[in-house]
């Protein structure tokens, strides 16, 4: 590398993929949806992409002297985005054994429970956001927990990193521990506190974050729609029809709704911002409900299958014109890597007899993800002047992966392998707002 004024920026080489579009289902990607360059060139300046080319033709156009950082081999991709994840759930990944309500009750609540106190949520949302940026997540949004200081701690350290992240505190009333609960009012003071002191700042935006409507009262949802009506630039994340069991209890709590997703509708939470985790046992009417709304399905095939959950149908979801993004959802979820995600929405497909192509995966973890979140103005694609979320990939991470790709005849085969063989590992070099934020020891790597 060689040093030159900050104004200047620095010039990444190396080969490109970015989505333009979506790909769509078949074995190409659709025209005009895919930019490849097998030499490219990203000059960024001020957290930003100045400009994205083919290195001959960018090349005269570069300042003298300009930094320059060479990915020869690797491969250039917009940062990965997870759509759904709780960050306080870090620590009881693999816990074994438990479908969903008893997980919360075994594993979940104690652990939130230790999120009162300060430096536990600082070290936790520290150690969260080094993996998120090692495996090239470089967006996430977030659950916290009912605890305000999860959540000022959490976009405390998210900020000092540069990172664009959406987060939000739990709102949860009853039907958990009192050390969890907060009321409608409480509720309702510290959302509005935590929006006013972090929403729109740097790269921050806030999430409302009803757990789910069984620890929600009525009164605690209404106000909930209510906040949102006011501030439609909030986004709203919760959980819908994840498991049978909970089902069952939110037609005994809610028994004048129509169904699960009904509730969420009669208290105006249903919008263009709205993500519903998981929503595996949904009926065609439900979905095109949700798509005509312009609400999300966070489709999370790790948890899903960890917690017997059952298999989401990826493309009923597309035939009701409903957005699908693709999230961990850590910790009911086994890895935070995006490629993991992939891995396991690949193997969800095949048992349903709908395969998971790497255009329409890897499109979805970036631009289409950055859509579905009303965020693709910022992030999402490797164009001219979008923020530098950048994940650097290496298709020679290990001796198997790298086996493999040697041996790929295209673009197609290459992402394919990595999918399905890549991990953290795969990951060489993470950017985020310009900035080189995680680097793979390669001394380290088998």
């Amino acid at each position: 590398m060689t040093n030159a004024a900050p104004s200047a920026g620095r010039l990444l080489r190396g080969p490109v993929v970015s989505f333009l579009n979506d790909p769509g289902e078949g074995d190409t990607p659709e025209p005009g949806s895919l930019l490849h360059l097998e030499d490219g060139a990203i000059w960024l300046v001020n957290g930003r992409i100045q400009a994205i080319g083919d290195y001959a033709e960018l090349a005269p156009q570069l300042p003298a002297g300009i930094e320059r950082v060479d990915y020869a081999g690797k491969l250039m991709m917009p940062g990965f985005i997870d759509s759904h994840v709780h960050y306080v759930q870090l620590d009881i990944m693999a816990s074994y054994g438990r479908q969903l309500l008893d997980w919360l009750n075994e594993y979940t609540f104690p652990e939130e429970c230790r999120f009162a106190e300060r430096a536990h949520a600082e070290n936790v949302a520290e150690a969260f956001l080094d993996e998120q940026l090692r495996v090239g997540t470089t967006t996430a949004q977030v659950f916290c927990t009912s605890h305000p200081v999860s959540v000022d701690t959490f976009f405390a350290a998210a900020q000092r990193r540069g990172l664009r992240m959406l987060a939000g505190k739990v709102l949860m009333d009853r039907h958990a521990p009192e050390a969890l609960t907060d009321s409608v009012d409480s509720g309702v003071r510290d959302s509005e506190r935590l929006i006013g002191d972090w929403h729109g700042k740097d790269r921050l935006g806030y999430t409302l974050t009803p757990r789910f409507a069984p620890t929600s009262s009525p009164a605690q949802l209404d106000t909930v729609g209510g906040i949102l009506r006011t501030a439609p630039d909030l986004h709203l994340q919760t959980h819908l029809s994840e498991n049978k069991g909970e089902i069952d209890w939110v037609a005994e709590l809610f028994p004048d709704c129509r169904d699960y997703l009904g509730v969420y509708e009669r208290y105006g939470l249903v919008g263009p911002r709205s993500t519903f985790a998981h929503g595996i046992h949904l009926d065609q009417p439900m979905r095109n409900r949700l798509a005509a709304a312009g609400a999300n399905i966070a489709f999370c095939p790790t948890s899903n299958l960890f917690l017997g959950s059952g298999l989401f149908d990826r493309l009923a979801c597309r035939e009701a014109g409903l957005n699908t993004t693709l999230a961990s959802d850590v910790g009911g979820g086994t890895d935070l890597s995006g490629l993991a995600t992939l891995k396991a929405a690949y193997q969800v497909g095949q048992l349903l007899g709908q395969p998971l192509t790497a255009w329409q995966g890897f499109y979805r973890l970036t631009l289409g993800n950055a859509r579905a979140l009303h965020l693709d103005t910022h992030i999402g694609s490797l164009r001219q002047g979008k923020e530098a979320d950048i994940v650097v990939l290496d298709p020679a991470a290990t001796p198997l992966l790298a086996r493999r790709s040697a041996r790929t005849r295209n673009l197609a085969e290459q992402l394919f392998a990595l999918m399905m063989l890549g991990d953290d590992r795969s990951v060489y070099a993470t950017w985020a707002g310009g900035e080189c934020v995680h680097q793979r020891d390669v001394a380290s790597t088998p």
